[in-house]
């Protein structure tokens, strides 16, 4: 009798054992997975940012009617997205540590692709002032977060746009376009950067909605 209370006890000890062992197997590849995905939306924002810039310098602008694109302008309007994922999962302090890596490496890439200085600067300015905006008007609105989205990153597309077209493009700046053609040059990247904060924030709405998916967001 003794001996059949050992074996079960050994048994019941050895279950609990295996138990035990396969919930922090699964705990460190939950823990894994998750380092995996966060260091993705940091990638994700970084790579876009200097993306934009090498595909600004590599192509020509898109004509479209009087509008004039820049191709690297379709991924800077992915960038306040990106940054916005980014703050979901880090916070708004420390988003603002990869908003200047963001900008050392913009600088960088910008210089190594043959910009001016002048070029160099107003890209800095215009991006840490657009970047500084969208992430301030994204903690402070209460909103879902689809409008939030939508609206911190149209305020980060005008400034962005209007802050580098004024200061690297016209006169006052490098002097590539007059006077004339800056409010123009304004509204073309503009309504690119609208377009994807759109579909960016219609793409999201539907994400959050699904239980499974939403971790990607949030």
């Amino acid at each position: 009798m003794r001996a059949l209370l050992a074996t079960v006890v050994e048994r019941v000890l050895l279950v609990s054992s295996v138990e035990t062992g396969t919930k922090n197997i699964f705990k460190v590849k939950k823990q894994h997975d998750d380092k995996g995905e966060c260091m993705m939306r940091v990638f994700s924002y970084l790579a876009s940012i200097i993306l934009a810039n090498v595909l600004t310098a590599a192509f020509q602008p898109l004509e479209i009617g009087i509008l004039i694109v820049p191709i690297g302008t379709f991924l800077i309007g992915c960038t306040f997205i990106f940054r916005d994922i980014v703050q979901n999962k880090y916070g708004r302090k420390l988003t603002y540590l990869f908003i200047g890596t963001a900008l050392v490496l913009s600088a960088i890439v910008s210089y190594l692709l043959g910009d001016t200085l002048m070029i160099v600067m107003a890209s800095a300015v215009s991006f840490l002032i657009s970047e500084a905006s969208d992430t301030e008007i994204y903690t402070r609105l209460k909103l879902s977060i689809g409008w939030r989205v939508f609206f911190s990153g149209i305020v980060g597309g005008f400034l962005d746009s209007a802050i580098f077209v004024i200061l690297g493009l016209s006169p006052f700046g490098a002097g590539f376009i007059p006077w004339e053609a800056v409010p123009v040059a304004i509204l073309s990247q503009l309504i690119v950067k609208i377009l994807f904060q759109c579909i960016g924030a219609l793409t999201i709405v539907q994400i959050v909605k699904h239980p499974k998916l939403k971790e990607v967001i949030y």
